[in-house]
């Protein structure tokens, strides 16, 4: 205030120039000179008291606009029309507005804690706010955007803090956002599965009433959520819902896959129905696009499921059922016609399976690269490491087909040699997380995926050639059907018959498991080129610690939810997971036991191997920890754990799919 007041500082030079003048006319003129001096000191006088008037009315002129703000502060804050209060540390009502009375419905509220007027408040909320960041709270059916600001006064209480909390009624704002994601149109395709099968498997009289009885549930389905169902194709159904109404769907966890598959009138297969949905908020295009990627992560992972797009990853419904076998060999011929032209077109090929190979991994790799010689190509297998569960497969490699050996070569030699028009085919595994070498899917460009597990959230980006056959026993199973399709299946090898063999045989347990008929006619085919079953069952022996280590995960296992049984191998060895999968398969020769895992420490991790007579899907139960594989088979890996809080985290997620009626 003071930097505002006049000073005589700013007439300080004037008046001593005109001294100046004045000593300088007393020699010439003093009579003038003295006349001078009293005019001046005349206006001296005069502009002090002017110059004091003016500082005094400044004064008060300043004291007069502090009073007004003052009252008008106060009145702005007790007139505020929004509810504001002061709360100490403690929670503690310090003071509060008329409109804050009004809102709380209460007489006295001084020094009550607010929790105990808004149980959603949480006073050690505000320690995690900046200033003005607004806190949503519901209170008395409306919702409030509550800005705090933080004042320190001594005078105010004994810590000097203030809370003071802007409460800005934001009810409106969030019905409509409500309302607007609530009538947001989600976009569903609904596929029937077999319809083919189905229909040529249902006599003449029952085939019309069956089809018309399948297409009246799916739209009376529908029809009860306000839904609008198109069927477009005898087998395909577009649907529009809004999200509320498909909400309602999310909670029955889409029961009509259930209704549509406990169908009979005639069909002797069942029937089955896959759902892709898109919950993202781009345009409709965009959703159908998503849609239509949903559903062909509902088929690959075997139909019979609905898979929702929600845009950030995937959700997953059903998949209970076995994939059906496929009896038509169509898409298989077409299928290796694809794949030879892809070979043929390419200057070198690699394949690779997935990290800590096994005998189907292996087996359907070496049948690959025999489709790849016959082609008068240059082919490859990427190999890192030696796992016990192939150390038999290696071993009888060296000394039977040593050239073949040669073919193994490691990812830093992969990619010291790969050029821009090689292809790479990835078998047993789509995943890059789980592939053998990361590096090798980024370094080329042509990727093929061969494989059988149902497809997962992740997956290879823009392979030029996808096929997975979640019906099928083993890769291995599907890479025999691609050579006999290309006409090469007796130029096979003895010892890659008895490779590809081996896989089929560890994937369906020695033929009991997953089996069809097409699983018997790849055996055939294989038992033809040479196979020796006798050598492929040496190819699973264990050595003397192996079988013991396995003993003791049998011995000290539990049983929960009377019907899982849960083992512990608490030794980190070379071939944990090997003992882990042989345990769970073990365990499940047990009475009345339906699913076993295994858990067993790795460097960094706990894997957990899971297996299944069919009545409970592991696949789903480990989807849920990340892992991903097949109803009877699957397996995931665990990181930053420990085996106790694995095994707890094992048992609440299959608690949670019991209660959730998965298996049912």
């Amino acid at each position: 205030m003071k930097d505002k007041l006049f000073s005589w500082k700013d007439i300080y030079f004037y008046i001593f120039v005109t001294l100046a003048f004045m000593l300088i006319m007393l020699f010439f003129q003093p009579i003038i000179s003295f006349i001078m001096a009293l005019i001046v000191g005349y206006m001296v006088y005069y502009s002090y008291k002017l110059i004091e008037d003016k500082n005094i009315a400044y004064i008060k002129t300043i004291e007069n606009l502090s009073n007004t703000f003052d009252s008008a502060t106060k009145h702005a804050i007790f007139n505020m029309p929004f509810p504001m209060i002061f709360i100490d540390d403690l929670g503690k009502i310090r003071w509060y507005n008329t409109p804050f009375l009004n809102l709380s419905q209460e007489e006295e509220l001084l020094n009550r804690p607010l929790i105990d007027l808004v149980p959603t408040f949480n006073v050690d909320s505000l320690k995690n706010v900046k200033e003005n960041e607004p806190i949503d709270i519901d209170f008395r059916n409306r919702h409030y955007k509550v800005f705090p600001n933080f004042l320190e006064d001594r005078s105010l209480n004994e810590n000097g803090k203030i809370n003071i909390l802007y409460w800005v009624d934001d009810t409106e704002f969030v019905e409509l956002s409500r309302k607007y994601i609530n009538e947001r149109p989600v976009l569903v395709l609904a596929f029937i599965d077999n319809y083919d099968d189905i229909k040529n498997s249902t006599p003449d009289t029952h085939r019309p009433i069956l089809m018309a009885e399948i297409d009246r549930m799916i739209n009376e389905y529908f029809n009860e959520q306000n839904a609008v169902v198109r069927k477009y194709e005898n087998d395909k159904y577009f649907i529009i819902i809004n999200q509320m109404d498909f909400d309602k769907i999310k909670q029955k966890r889409f029961d009509l896959l259930d209704q549509i598959r406990e169908l009979k009138m005639g069909n002797a297969i069942p029937i089955t129905l896959s759902i892709g949905a898109s919950q993202k908020k781009e345009s409709l295009l965009d959703c159908y696009q998503e849609a239509r990627a949903a559903i062909d992560v509902a088929l690959g992972r075997g139909g019979d499921q609905a898979v929702i797009n929600t845009g950030s990853g995937f959700e997953f419904f059903g998949g209970k059922s076995k994939a059906v076998e496929k009896r038509n060999k169509v898409k298989a011929r077409v299928m290796a016609d694809a794949l030879k032209q892809l070979i043929t077109q390419s200057n070198k090929v690699f394949i690779m399976g997935h990290k800590n190979p096994d005998m189907d991994a292996i087996g359907s790799a070496i049948g690959t690269l025999r489709a790849v010689i016959e082609n008068e190509k240059e082919g490859y297998i990427i190999f890192n490491e030696e796992n016990p569960s192939i150390k038999n497969m290696l071993s009888l490699m060296d000394s039977e087909s040593p050239e073949l050996r040669e073919r193994f070569i490691s990812t830093q030699r992969a990619l010291e040699i790969i050029e821009e028009n090689d292809l790479l085919i990835n078998v047993d595994n789509h995943k890059p997380s789980l592939a053998e070498s990361k590096e090798i899917i980024q370094a080329i460009s042509k990727i093929v995926v061969i494989d059988h597990h149902r497809r997962g959230a992740e997956f290879i980006d823009d392979p030029v050639l996808v096929y997975i056959e979640p019906y099928a026993s083993s890769t291995s199973e599907l890479v025999t059907e691609i050579i006999s399709y290309m006409g090469f299946e007796y130029d096979i090898t003895k010892f890659e018959a008895e490779a590809l063999l081996a896989g089929i045989t560890l994937d369906t347990k020695n033929f009991t498991f997953q089996t069809g008929v097409r699983t018997f006619e790849a055996a055939s085919i294989l038992k033809r080129a040479g196979a020796d079953t006798l050598v492929v069952k040496q190819l699973f022996r264990d050595d003397f610690n192996t079988f013991v280590n396995k003993a003791e995960v049998i011995r000290t296992a539990k049983i929960v939810n009377g019907s899982i049984a849960i083992g512990r191998l608490e030794k980190t060895m070379e071939d944990s997971i090997l003992i882990a999968a042989q345990a769970a398969n073990e365990l499940l020769n047990i009475n009345n036991v339906e699913a076993s895992f295994v858990l067993c420490k790795l460097k960094d991790s706990i894997h957990i191997s899971g297996r299944s007579l069919g009545e409970i899907s592991v696949q789903l139960i480990l989807e849920k920890l990340g892992g991903g594989g097949h109803l009877t088979s699957a397996g995931t890996q665990l990181h930053n754990i420990t085996m106790e809080e694995a095994e707890k985290k094992l048992i609440e997620t299959i608690e949670k799919y019991l209660q959730e009626g998965e298996n049912k």
